[in-house]
């Protein structure tokens, strides 16, 4: 599945009933769970004992957990409901219909893929050890590019950052198009002259 060797290939049942017993969400945590998650599964485990890579003291296995969704969308409150509560590294598969987007949670944030056919995923484990091949799923299902000497987390704060930056820079060169007071014009001009110059630092 997912281009996986097929010795990583498992089908373990997560039942609902089982996590709300288990972990004990409050009101409004299940019923966002119910309202968008039908089942869950576990469908692949990548670890020493399925694949040729080693495991580490930050990881010793990566799991896959199919989730069938009632909905196209899946709220990020959920991932973060399951991630807190099940404590491995996890990447979700969204199943909603014929298509899946994958899910992650790294460096306190929720990141969220695109959504494909399921056979247009197609996963290459990378790395010698499990951190670096954990490091790489996540990369591939957010779409970050590695930098040298960076930690994948710093990559991640840093483009949600530069994201942050490009929106803020958008909106006031809109507001300054339309803006006909010759002040306030420059005003919006410096203030996005030093947004620019913060997104080059980063």
């Amino acid at each position: 599945m997912f281009g996986l060797p097929k010795s990583t290939e498992i089908s373990k049942p997560l039942p609902k009933k089982s996590i709300f017993e288990k972990f004990k969400p409050n009101v409004a945590e299940r019923k966002l769970f119910d309202e968008q998650i039908n089942r869950l599964s576990i469908v692949a485990e990548i670890s020493p004992q399925t694949v040729s890579i080693v495991a580490d003291e930050k990881v010793a296995a990566i799991y896959i957990i199919l989730v069938h969704m009632k909905t196209d969308d899946c709220d990020k409150k959920n991932i973060l409901l399951l991630s807190k509560f099940i404590d491995q590294n996890m990447l979700f598969a969204l199943k909603y219909e014929d298509k899946i987007k994958f899910a992650a949670y790294r460096a306190n944030r929720v990141l969220m893929s695109d959504s494909r056919p399921i056979d247009d995923w197609k996963f290459k484990l990378k790395g010698i050890e499990l951190k670096s091949t954990w490091d790489a799923l996540v990369a591939d299902v957010a779409k970050i590019e590695p930098v040298d000497g960076k930690d994948l987390d710093e990559i991640i704060i840093q483009n949600e950052l530069k994201e942050k930056l490009k929106k803020q820079i958008s909106m006031l060169e809109k507001k300054a198009m339309s803006e006909r007071q010759p002040r306030r014009k420059w005003d919006l001009a410096e203030e996005i002259k030093k947004l620019k110059e913060q997104l080059k630092g980063v």
